[in-house]
């Protein structure tokens, strides 16, 4: 089909942006739109030259009449096609919040699980040129800054999948070529055409635009080399948290005289990541909640924010864990506890992992040591089982227990380059 064609480069691009990381499977997330059919038969023809297989997935989110019908409509093309396919149903909406985000987050969640189960590696989304330039528009209209503007990330990992967006430099237009060649027809999303969303709105500005010159690969381009400055800026975050930020047992500590030498937006950047790295939250507080946190760090005050504290001691900033944000989480045995931290011991029958809390700090208080404060005590991990205090490691009361911190020193530093 692309050997020797006229799409055979977008083919090329689409390999090319695995390197050498090529996976034995390959998930496809199929919409039934004209980018994502155009994916599915790029990794089709891939396979057919030796590629990994495809494994193609797609999301009803039950938000449309048509929904069920379009996922029906991808099963039986599959099928034709000899791909393997399976559709996922999401039916959280329940009329509250964001729903772009909550059916975004659904939807990622559900196939990362559903990739996990397969053994797939690998899932590939089918965003475009188009879909970097429209997004760019919408969070121009937003005054966003170098994080927001830069373009859309290539590649991120949820749990042990890799989401791969193959297809940032190829155009809709193209996209829409390699189907039409194979006699294939896509579904158009009507929302897509519906002035009441933001996205089809900033589709029909960008249209008149390129009359003016401003294309859809021009402002790609321009978000391009936004994401390199964003890149070069966490390279610096990354140098100053190795010179300023130190660990002391699941709390970050961050030297205070430091810091203060560091411009804001490094400073702000560094308190962005540790916030993440506390809460195991998949996205970071932004614009004045991180501000006023700033404002309390500069007049040496203590602050919570994204379910950690902040105090300020004499020589560094603390930043731990909020007790109240941990209060009501519970782990079994063997069960990572607040996504941060592994206990290991004699279980006991109708043992659980909880918060120490007040009534497990007064129970170690004789054996406590000097070190962690109380408040990063009260929301340490400890082993209960029913009211009785079994053991809390952190706080002296070990009784044959170790706590180990899952999200490590190395993994903190990481975090803040994979941007």
């Amino acid at each position: 089909m692309f050997v020797n064609g006229p799409t055979a480069h977008i083919l090329d691009q689409f390999v090319a942006t695995f390197g050498n990381a090529r996976p034995k499977r390959l998930g496809i997330a199929v919409s039934g739109g004209s980018d994502s059919l155009g994916l599915l038969l790029l990794a089709r023809q891939w396979a057919a030259q030796g590629g990994p297989e495809p494994y193609a997935v797609t999301v009803d989110h039950g938000l449309r009449a048509a929904s069920r019908d379009e996922a029906a409509g991808v099963a039986a093309l599959c099928a034709r096609l000899g791909v393997a396919h399976k559709t996922l149903e999401w039916r959280g909406w329940d009329g509250a919040g964001n729903l772009s985000d909550q059916a975004r987050r659904a939807r990622y969640g559900l196939i990362a699980d559903w990739a996990e189960a397969g053994q797939i590696t690998d899932v590939a989304l089918g965003h475009t040129l188009n879909d970097v330039a429209e997004t760019f528009v919408m969070r121009l209209m937003r005054e966003a800054g170098v994080d927001g503007l830069a373009a859309m990330a290539p590649s991120w990992r949820q749990g042990t999948v890799e989401f791969r967006r193959p297809l940032l430099q190829v155009s809709r237009a193209e996209m829409r070529r390699v189907v039409e060649r194979e006699g294939l027809a896509w579904v158009d999303d009507p929302t897509n055409e519906d002035e009441a969303f933001e996205r089809a709105r900033v589709r029909k500005a960008l249209a008149a635009l390129e009359d003016l010159g401003v294309t859809a690969r021009g402002l790609g381009n321009v978000a391009g080399h936004l994401g390199e400055v964003r890149s070069t800026l966490y390279w610096y975050v990354f140098l100053a948290a190795r010179n300023h930020v130190s660990f002391d047992r699941g709390d970050v500590m961050v030297d205070r005289k430091g810091f203060r030498t560091l411009p804001r937006d490094i400073c702000r950047r560094m308190v962005q990541e540790i916030l993440r790295w506390i809460s195991g939250a998949d996205y970071v507080p932004r614009g004045k909640a991180v501000a006023l946190m700033l404002e309390a760090i500069r007049g040496g005050n203590g602050m919570t924010l994204h379910g950690v504290m902040m105090s300020v001691e004499t020589d560094h900033l603390r930043f731990a864990r909020e007790p109240k944000a941990v209060a009501q989480t519970r782990a079994a045995p063997g069960e990572a506890w607040d996504g941060r931290w592994q206990l290991d011991g004699p279980w006991p029958d109708g043992a659980e992992v909880a918060t120490l809390g007040e009534a497990g700090l007064a129970h170690c208080q004789e054996r406590l040591q000097p070190g962690l404060p109380r408040s990063s005590l009260l929301a340490s991990p400890a082993v209960w089982r029913g009211g009785h205090l079994v053991a809390a490691p952190l706080a002296g009361f070990a009784e044959g227990w170790t706590a180990t911190l899952l999200r490590d020193e190395d993994m903190f530093f990481a975090s803040i380059l994979a941007h």
